[in-house]
């Protein structure tokens, strides 16, 4: 109890971020200083419910002890399951609010908000129904007869020794008449799982006797010195003006100037009454990271937030944003020695090397209690609830699924954000995480009705915390806009200021920044585009690769750099084996998600030293061709001569015109490029534009829907071939573009509207029914203040994170099988695949071996982890699922399923024989390092 106590003192005087101290503070009398007396005392009484006989008579040799002192009690087997209505948890909490009423005069209502911190210490707040059954129960508490008031004696004489130690006597009275709000619950239930994992940590705390003799202010310097958390950032506004501060913090060459975008970000960020949402709409390629960034420091500073949270809509996002972030740290001021957390946040961190690099920076390692241990069962490969590999943090201690989130600087996949609006154990842990930190949302526009039901709960949590939030996006419909900005100011505030909600969700202006604060009305800024233009041409193209492959002979007569972008990966490899008949190999590239992750991270290296900006790429002499899925559409700064893309959404084509024409090539006159493709041209094929009504092809009506198509190719109508031959000029046509296709109103030829109606009545179900599932397991809106969290995660998914189940419940699909991918040679013997090339030490990667009678070396294990390969959807079907499932049984090593082997445990291993092929299922699975997997029913 002491221990716990003195951790949380440390934690609120070096850890937590000003804005959370804040939070808490405000409902209190006496704020923070009486703010940190609570949460002292809630951590050094959340154990009292151990002082009882369910808990008590778990070890008979203590058991007998305490009965030698009139403290009856039955034994553990004589109890039976009645021990589990009285986890230790519910019996604090239970216990704590007799204690507030008997001794202090508190009414059963009040005592709830502050007790449910002791009862949901172990990461789940207790149900009504729990409290009731354990109130029916409560020789569970106190054993009956002669020994039922001593028990009660000694629970309150513990209970009036901490509030004498922890000083809050005089405090009980005053916070009696406290309502606290939910959020302030949760992070106080949060607080007390931190100290509580931290003091139970051996390697920090020893047991009596192995402790060395000292008092306990030594024993907490000495425990608080071996943890050696980093402390939370510190930003101080930036007083130089905009030009300077983007000069400073991105590396700017002499002379340039920040954006007219980026410049009004920063100052709305200055203006603002407070810190709250801040929405960024720009176009592609106009440095909107950079503005959040920029932004974010500025509200970090105005807010006391510690840290920051960029999500962004893939690991491939995720990956490139990482070291962006770190080079922005980097030049952060601050003062000498700082340190900071830092984390990729995303299933396969452990792989990126950027990330590892970090680690040997972390100090020292300590070895955590085993909060994310799955009970020492071993796992198999049918496992539902398999953990993804281990992901290594920049310091020791944030280590595992449910600490990883509290370092200070995250980039990841916005998974980890929406898992906060998802009913989970311990979700306060998460909760604490981004409440001290300010959240950047890149690519808002990239997420469902399904992910968005998530999203807004989670805005509403945010405004409720009062984070300061940025949100990016390119090509947003303006109904979005205003529903992000109506979740993150709360109803109360969308009621009272109904009109400027509306205006929002009516603006057509673009660059937009919109602005609105907790319970505030939303503010809008309209700043200029950068000066640079681009007029792109639009053309169809008949959905055949022989039409495609005999236009881009002629295109590419004098050579030229062309991005073709499909929507399935079969439509990627039918193309590609086209044009590399027509071409040969080595003019032809195929990008797609079906690679190992090791050959997937190449390919986009590859993509950008061909590719990227000039100067900083050895572009193609000759003519080439990159056949791409949708990877293409973010992440990447390529540049193409010429775009061919499927219809696809208006959003995602804009996002892939922003490949097109990207960089300027020897001037506004692109004297750099073939002359034939100095005018930026877009063809858009995927489509038979022959029928009455355009008709796409069956795979992007399946991935995109026939009414997201449908809208998208109608707005595109006046700017097509056989128009007046307008252009699409960027970026002056991207929000009217993005608008048209998504208005409630239908705008469509007469004779597309029966097809269009057909098509919006199925989408508009589809979309009640994701809303509908999503509602599930999302959590709830915050209650009034000082209605306590009992039952706040009832009905939940359990643990989230990076289960199978847990990936899928935030977004809208099927569970997916991840493999790792190895090859079988001719002996039967497993090793690392035979191309893979050498690591940045120059040691061999390529063919080593995997034993299966012992773990295999600590270099052979990581480089097969980074071979780990999603199956595509064709594996997502139960039937199909569970007939894989069992045929991977076949290959699952005891050996590698050890604490040891943290490359391997749990991972299910796809091996290849010597020709890369294998059956899988029912189906034949052949790989490729240039084409990756190509997938066929046997």
């Amino acid at each position: 109890m002491e221990d716990s106590a003195a951790v949380a003192g440390r934690l609120w005087d070096e850890w937590l971020p000003m804005s959370v101290r804040r939070l808490i503070a405000d409902p209190l009398p006496g704020g923070q200083v009486a703010a940190r007396r609570l949460v002292v005392w809630l951590a050094g009484v959340h154990d009292i419910g151990k002082a009882t006989p369910a808990f008590a008579c778990q070890v008979e040799q203590l058991a007998q002890v305490m009965r030698g002192h009139g403290l009856e009690m039955r034994s553990r087997e004589a109890m039976g399951a009645d021990r589990r209505l009285a986890p230790h948890g519910l019996a604090g909490q239970v216990l704590l609010g007799e204690w507030l009423q008997e001794r202090h005069g508190w009414t059963v209502k009040q005592t709830g908000q502050f007790t449910v911190a002791v009862g949901g210490h172990h990461g789940v707040p207790p149900e009504h129904g729990q409290i009731q059954a354990l109130d029916r129960h409560p020789d569970l508490l106190r054993t009956h007869g002669r020994s039922q008031a001593l028990w009660k004696r000694v629970q309150g004489e513990l209970l009036d020794a901490c509030a004498a130690e922890f000083g809050v006597g005089e405090d009980l009275a005053d916070w009696k008449t406290v309502k606290l709000a939910q959020p302030v619950q949760v992070l106080l239930s949060a607080l007390v799982i931190v100290c509580d994992w931290i003091a139970s940590n051996r390697d920090l705390f020893p047991y009596f006797p192995e402790d060395v003799p000292r008092t306990g202010a030594e024993r907490i310097a000495a425990a608080w010195a071996g943890l050696d958390l980093p402390g939370p950032w510190r930003a101080e506004e930036p007083t130089a003006d905009v030009h300077e501060l983007f000069a400073s913090r991105f590396d700017l060459p002499p002379g340039a100037k920040a954006r007219p975008v980026q410049e009004a970000a920063v100052e709305l960020a200055r203006e603002m009454d407070e810190p709250g949402l801040m929405v960024i709409e720009a176009p592609m390629g106009e440095g909107k990271t950079e503005a959040a960034l920029a932004a974010a420091e500025i509200l970090a500073a105005r807010s006391g937030a510690g840290g920051v949270f960029f999500a962004l809509p893939t690991m491939a996002t995720g990956n490139a944003m990482f070291p962006r972030l770190l080079h922005w740290l980097d030049r952060l001021p601050a003062p000498p020695g700082t340190r900071y957390s830092v984390l990729l946040a995303h299933s396969k961190a452990a792989l990126n090397d950027d990330f590892v690099g970090l680690l040997g920076d972390g100090g020292q390692r300590i070895a955590a209690v085993d909060v994310d241990g799955h009970g020492g069962e071993q796992w198999r490969p049918s496992s539902r609830d398999r953990v993804a590999g281990a992901e290594l943090v920049a310091h020791a201690w944030l280590r595992g699924r449910k600490k990883a989130m509290l370092s200070s600087f995250v980039a990841g996949t916005v998974d980890q954000l929406l898992f906060a609006g998802l009913k989970s154990r311990h979700l306060a842990l998460r909760h604490l995480a981004i409440a001290g930190k300010v959240v950047v949302i890149d690519e808002a526009h990239a997420y469902d009705t399904y992910m968005s039901v998530y999203l807004d709960r989670v805005l509403s949590w945010l405004g409720a915390y009062r984070v300061p939030v940025v949100v990016l996006s390119a090509t947003l419909p303006a109904g979005r806009r205003r529903e992000l900005a109506e979740a993150y100011a709360g109803k109360d505030a969308t009621r009272a200021a109904a009109d400027a909600f509306e205006a929002v969700g009516k603006a057509g202006d673009y660059p937009l920044l919109t602005a609105v604060t907790p319970g505030g009305a939303p503010l809008m800024r309209r700043p200029a585009a950068s000066a640079r233009g681009t007029q792109v041409e639009v053309e169809r193209l008949d959905d055949d690769v022989d039409v495609l492959a005999d236009r881009l002979e002629r295109e590419l007569a004098q050579g030229g750099c062309v991005l073709v972008v499909r929507n399935t990966v079969r439509r990627v490899l039918e193309a590609a084996a086209v044009l590399r008949q027509r071409f040969g190999e080595g003019h032809v590239t195929v990008a797609h998600s079906c690679f190992v992750d090791v050959d997937r991270a190449a390919k986009d290296v590859s993509l950008l030293n061909r590719f990227g900006p000039p100067g900083k790429a050895d572009r193609p002499a000759g003519a080439h061709i990159v056949v791409a899925s949708q990877v293409a559409e973010q992440s990447l700064d390529v540049d193409f001569d010429l775009l061919v893309t499927d219809l696809a959404p208006i959003d995602l084509l804009l996002q892939r015109m922003g490949r097109l024409h990207r960089h300027l090539r020897s001037g506004p006159e692109q004297t750099d490029r073939p002359e034939r493709l100095r005018q930026a041209r877009w063809l858009i094929t995927g489509v038979d534009w022959n029928a009455p009504v355009p008709r796409p092809v069956a795979g992007s009506v399946a991935v995109c829907g026939a009414y997201a198509l449908l809208r998208s190719a109608a707005a595109l109508l006046e700017h097509l071939d056989g128009s007046p031959r307008r252009p699409v000029g960027l970026p002056a046509d991207i929000s009217p573009l993005v608008q048209r296709a998504y208005t409630d109103t239908l705008d469509a030829p007469a004779g597309w509207m029966q097809a269009l109606e057909d098509a919006r009545a199925r989408h508009e179900e589809h979309r009640a029914d994701q809303a509908e599932r999503a509602a599930t397991f999302r959590l709830d809106a915050a209650a009034r203040p000082g209605r306590p969290l009992f039952g706040w995660v009832a009905a939940g998914v359990g643990d989230a994170d990076d289960t199978r189940q847990g990936r899928a419940q935030v977004r809208d699909s099927r569970e997916s099988l991840e493999v790792v991918v190895v090859q079988r040679r001719a002996d039967g013997s497993l090793a690392t695949l035979p191309w893979l090339k050498p690591d940045r030490k120059g040691r061999v990667l390529a063919g080593l071996p995997l034993p299966t009678d012992q773990v295999p070396t600590a270099l052979a294990a990581r480089t097969a982890a980074s071979c780990g390969l999603r199956l595509p959807i064709q594996f997502s079907f139960p039937d199909v699922m569970d007939r894989a499932l069992d045929e991977l049984e076949e290959l699952y090593v005891p050996a590698w399923q050890t604490k040891d082997s943290h490359w391997l445990a749990g991972q299910l291993i796809l091996p290849l024989d010597e020709h890369c092929q294998t059956r899988l299922a029912g189906f034949t699975l052949r790989y490729s390092p240039s084409d990756g997997l190509e997938v066929t029913r046997a």
